[in-house]
């Protein structure tokens, strides 16, 4: 669609919620709306294999985590944010990949319209598909402004959730081994 067309759009909604959308304030948000919707929808153009970088030939075998990585996503049923941590481990199986591209493979989901636990699944199934690992471990957690600015409207509220592939899921001390490094 056109921005032309986008932008129409925008004015619409800015007209309908009761805002008039010629005045010095609004005059140019359409644009914006849109500029910064590309920046938070941006993981729709990306594959995450196009951008993990993945070693072969390493003979690491222990856990590997990254924990309080920071993302923002965009909840499906409501269009408003949730926003907070996911911590990641995994255990190699000959592949390690470049300790930077974890918190690539989070952005890449989370800048999609999504629920938590489809973005933890995608985070931990990606991990996985790409590497191979012999096991991963993936904990989000987030606020969610459907939760705090409309419904319940609950401030402190904190959703968690986990996806548990390989070893992660079969063996109770690598899962609790996972679960001491991120702090749980």
């Amino acid at each position: 669609m056109p921005h032309s067309e986008l932008e129409q759009l925008i004015r619409k909604l800015l007209t309908h919620i009761g805002e008039d959308p010629d005045r010095e304030g609004l005059r140019e948000t359409p644009r914006r709306v849109i500029a910064s919707y590309e920046k938070l929808f941006g993981g729709y153009k990306k594959n995450p294999a196009d951008v993990l970088t993945v070693f072969g030939d390493e003979n690491y075998d222990e856990m590997i985590v990254v924990k309080n990585i920071e993302f923002y996503s965009m909840c499906e049923h409501h269009v408003l944010p949730f926003f907070g941590r996911a911590h990641i481990g995994y255990i190699p199986d000959g592949k390690i990949i470049g300790l930077s591209k974890l918190p690539r493979l989070v952005e890449i989901y989370a800048r999609r319209l999504q629920n938590q636990e489809r973005l933890t699944s995608q985070i931990a199934r990606g991990l996985q598909d790409i590497l191979k690992p012999k096991g991963v471990g993936v904990i989000l957690e987030a606020k969610h402004l459907c939760m705090m600015a409309r419904g319940v409207e609950k401030q402190d509220s904190e959703v968690t959730t986990s996806a548990l592939l390989g070893l992660f899921k079969r063996e109770l001390n690598t899962r609790n081994e996972f679960l001491r490094h991120v702090g749980k």
